[in-house]
């Protein structure tokens, strides 16, 4: 089984999210939270690139939410940034597909979170533009250079700033080349230095973390996809330089999250490899599964072995099935605040009941020692609190991501689903808990509530569709 299922909506969230107030984030294309104008609550991102926009049919759109002492909601103070919002650089297109992708980091210094939003499918120019934060919010944009015949350029994005200069990065996957942008950032649109990669017909999903604590963040990104294994080849590259090492040698996917699972210092590369095994017990597992790899002083290197984590591991709840996506969505945070962050796995095939293709999310909280498994548990939208109900094809956890909105201490955790209303897609955001994010006081964002029109607009992002 290549796909997860012909015409169905497929998509994936990769997410490394801290609670930082201008902290650092990746995604492929999920709601990933920024405090964009440094009031010290996160805001809210829901991307919404099938959004048509007057006569431009899918051009896309960015939504914002601004968070506060309450949390977000459908009354909050919203922004809705597109290719003609006043700073913005370019033009509507139809089929542009701006926001189906986006990454939130702090690349200027200047205390306030900036938004990289990729719009991979335009015709015209195929471009990943920066929004930069300010007092006021996400106020005006400038766009990063890409190299003539890039492709697809913008399929995956990823940012994060550890420090100054070049310890700060943008990471941009394409399915031609990958292109990693690294500080000094500015306003103006000006950076440090950038180098490029080629890597001809690859997925274009890519990840930043910081797997030996030198301060410098590593890179991450996915070859082709290749008709004997499940996934891609994943590729890790301490140096950034023009070409990527040999990719590691045991385990393969679609996609990486990092954070540090088991409270050691060290960012961990996690991967979802979501696709059935063409080989059973050799390249994937029965449903899905998630990769954990360890980072160290040396950091992650080519022969190491991943921890492999499905539904049959023992304390995670549920039952591999085939077809269930398991790995499709995913995010690392620390919801429960003991160091050791959790692993948020979406499974947006999975049937729940007569309910086929609902979708659940799984999480699978970090340990500082011991398999990864033990306390597992997971939500779905028959989950108590949770708004709505499971109906065949919503894909809930097509994409995850964890933020503190409402500046409690307690993050919040975001859940796409993009099948809901017949492919318009809704976003839910779960209030972090005590111990553990809850289903009691949940909301739910979609596109009626953002007042827009209903037609396709895949609110929360479409994701890996293009790959299925």
């Amino acid at each position: 089984m290549r796909g997860w299922g012909g015409a169905a909506v497929v998509a994936a969230s990769v997410i490394a999210a801290t609670l930082a107030p201008a902290g650092s984030a990746a995604a492929v294309h999920g709601a990933v939270p920024g405090d964009f104008n440094g009031d010290g609550y996160r805001d809210l991102v829901l991307p919404v690139p099938g959004a048509d926009i007057g006569p431009y049919d899918k051009a896309g759109a960015v939504v914002v939410v601004y968070g506060s002492a309450n949390g977000v909601s459908t009354t909050s103070r919203r922004q809705t940034i597109t290719e003609d919002s006043p700073g913005i650089p370019g033009h509507l297109f139809e089929g542009d597909r701006f926001g189906t992708t986006t990454a939130t980091a702090d690349l200027n210094r200047d205390g306030y979170a900036d938004l990289v939003v990729g719009s991979p499918y335009s015709i015209a120019d195929r471009q990943v533009t920066v929004l930069w934060g300010s007092g006021s919010g996400l106020a005006k944009g400038t766009r990063l250079p890409q190299q003539l015949h890039q492709g697809d350029n913008g399929l995956d994005v990823a940012a994060t700033s550890l420090g100054t200069g070049s310890k700060t990065k943008i990471l941009i996957g394409g399915d031609v080349w990958t292109t990693v942008f690294k500080g000094p950032f500015a306003t103006g649109g000006s950076y440090g230095s950038s180098v490029e990669t080629r890597i001809d017909n690859a997925v274009g999903s890519v990840a930043l973390g910081d797997f030996n604590r030198s301060g410098s963040p590593d890179q991450v990104a996915f070859g082709a996809l290749r008709p004997e294994l499940s996934g891609s080849p994943i590729m890790v590259n301490h140096g950034g330089t023009e070409t990527w090492p040999e990719p590691l040698e045991q385990g393969n996917g679609l996609l990486a999250a990092t954070g540090d699972v088991n409270g050691d210092g060290y960012a961990d590369l996690v991967v979802g490899d979501p696709l059935e095994p063409v080989t059973p017990g050799v390249d994937g597992e029965l449903g899905g599964r998630v990769l954990v790899y360890r980072g160290s002083a040396r950091g992650i290197n080519r022969e190491q072995k991943p921890e492999v984590i499905t539904q049959q591991t023992s304390g995670v709840p549920g039952t591999s099935e085939k077809g269930d996506a398991f790995g499709g969505g995913l995010a690392v945070a620390d919801l429960n605040r003991d160091g050791a962050a959790e692993i948020v796995v979406g499974a947006p095939y999975e049937s729940v009941g007569a309910a086929e293709r609902a979708g659940t999310v799984t999480v699978v909280p970090g340990r500082r020692s011991g398999a990864l498994g033990t306390g597992g548990y997971s939500f779905h939208q028959d989950t108590a609190g949770v708004p709505s109900g499971n109906e065949a094809g919503d894909f809930f956890g097509t994409t995850v991501a964890a933020g503190d909105l409402n500046r409690d201490g307690r993050p919040e955790l975001t859940i796409g689903a993009a099948g809901e209303n017949n492919g318009n897609g809704a976003v839910f955001v779960l209030p972090g808990g005590s111990s553990r994010p809850t289903g009691t006081g949940s909301r739910v964002f979609t596109l009626e509530s953002l007042g827009m029109a209903q037609a396709e607009g895949w609110l929360g992002g479409k994701g890996l569709l293009r790959l299925l």
